[in-house]
């Protein structure tokens, strides 16, 4: 019986623990689509990253996406305030403090990575990932949430 069981304690030993997933991968194509409509950030994560891929093949300046995250209802707001700022700010206006983290925009065939403190989604709390290209923001959008 203590040979079993020490057996089993050493096997437990050896067994990685099960890391949190802290970041994942994210695909925008030529449709105004992203591959996800959900993003659940572990709650055993310090900071999260999102890689963003653009597997289109059109410009950045025609068909151009990034990925940004803010509350659920500064949604429209960060959206149209980006327009407003243009491409050379990524259609991000600069110091909005309703954008929790942004992207660059990215054209067809690059990828991109953003990262920022998983603490800033509050849990429970209602966010959101969208593209703030200008008028791709009512359809290529999902929740983004603190597991």
């Amino acid at each position: 019986m203590y040979k079993l069981l020490a057996a089993l304690a050493l096997l437990a030993g050896s067994v990685p623990a099960l890391a949190a997933e802290c970041a994942i991968d994210l695909d925008a194509n030529d449709a105004m689509q992203y591959d996800r409509k959900e993003i659940v950030v572990d709650a055993g994560c310090k900071d999260f990253t999102i890689h963003l891929k653009h597997s289109g093949k059109l410009a950045k300046n025609v068909m151009g996406h990034n990925v940004v995250v803010a509350k659920a209802a500064d949604l429209q707001g960060v959206a149209t305030d980006g327009a407003a700022a243009g491409l050379d700010h990524d259609y991000v206006k600069p110091g909005d403090e309703r954008v929790i983290a942004h992207s660059k925009v990215i054209a067809g065939g690059e990828s991109t990575t953003v990262a920022f403190a998983a603490g800033k989604l509050a849990g429970g709390g209602d966010y959101a990932f969208f593209c703030s290209f200008p008028g791709h923001w009512a359809i290529m959008k999902g929740t983004i949430r603190r597991g």
